[in-house]
């Protein structure tokens, strides 16, 4: 006599065949390059979730923009005006010091580091996995964001990109255990490694002497050493220093000065260092119009070419007399 419900292999068959599956596909996803077509096209898919995931919060901050009291509003105005002042003086102070940087590289025949370029993005997730530190942005591929790119918000470095999916991309913070950077001592030079500790609090500088010339309150940025970071950026301020009589080297205690868990809007820098990646059709479009405004203004540029050299001259006629 035939069964009426054909019987198929038992639930416990079935889960230890998708448990070895799915070990397998983890273990050719981190061995191999294998699957990082389908990522691609699976991230290109579920885009739309993310921006669908976004809209409590996006009508969230638009409800409250609207339910703002007229007060607050002038209130807000005049500090932004306020700090609008004060970042014009000081970029009027920086803008005197790039042209005096640029001037001495020229003389000493060195490279212009002030070729950088950035594209603004937003984050649209945040890696719930608590041991690692990643956030999803809204750029991708098709942006001309590449593998390793740096990545900034206003107050300093947050990490680089790690997977590039053609409208979105993964980036690898700075405190992420697996991440670390060279960085440099604001104050003397002090060359280190910053390494994160999975803690979006602090990172820590690995070893560093215990006799080294290190203090709390020190800045530390970016080195340019690795070809990966441009040199210059602020990465943290030193918070904690414990020397041990019995260990050769100090532990360090680094809080980064970017906004890791609060900024929204972030840069991913194009930058010599980093060899601006494969494709940027963007910045192409940028440089082209640069050089066709620069061919416009160059009656305008040689002007000041000519009274800068007849200053020379004059100069060098005085040291002779």
């Amino acid at each position: 006599m035939k069964p009426l419900f054909i019987k198929g292999p038992s639930l416990g068959v079935r889960l230890f065949a998708l448990t070895v599956l799915s070990v397998v596909l983890m273990v050719i996803d981190a061995r191999f390059a294998a699957l990082q077509p389908l990522r691609a096209q699976l991230g290109l898919l579920l885009t739309p979730l993310y921006y669908v995931a976004e809209v409590p919060a996006r009508t969230w901050d638009t409800f409250h923009q609207l339910t703002s009291s007229r007060a607050e509003l002038i209130a807000e105005n005049e500090r932004l005006r306020a700090e609008s002042l004060l970042i014009q003086r000081q970029l009027q102070k920086l803008a005197s010091l790039t042209e005096q940087n640029v001037r001495l590289r020229e003389l000493l025949n060195s490279s212009s580091l002030v070729d950088e370029r950035v594209l603004v993005a937003e984050l649209i997730g945040v890696d719930p996995n608590p041991f690692t530190q990643r956030l999803m942005i809204n750029k991708g591929e098709r942006d001309g964001v590449f593998l390793g790119q740096p990545v900034l918000d206003a107050s300093g470095l947050m990490g680089q990109v790690v997977e590039v999916m053609p409208h979105t991309a993964r980036v690898l913070l700075i405190t992420d255990a697996a991440h670390s950077l060279p960085v440099q001592v604001n104050r003397n030079g002090l060359r280190a490694i910053a390494a994160g500790t999975g803690n979006n609090e602090y990172l820590e500088l690995r070893y560093v002497g215990d006799t080294a010339d290190i203090r709390v309150d020190d800045i530390l940025v970016s080195s340019g050493l690795g070809q990966r970071f441009p040199a210059g950026y602020p990465v943290g301020r030193v918070v904690a220093v414990d020397r041990d009589p019995g260990h050769p080297f100090a532990e360090v205690k680094v809080a980064p000065t970017a906004q890791l868990n609060r900024s929204r809007y972030m840069l991913l820098v194009f930058s010599p260092e980093s060899a601006y990646g494969e494709v940027l059709p963007a910045l192409e479009l940028a440089s082209e119009q640069e050089k066709n405004g620069a061919q416009d203004e160059g009656e305008q540029v040689a002007e000041p070419v000519a009274v800068d050299a007849a200053d020379q001259a004059s100069e060098e006629n005085g040291d002779a007399q």
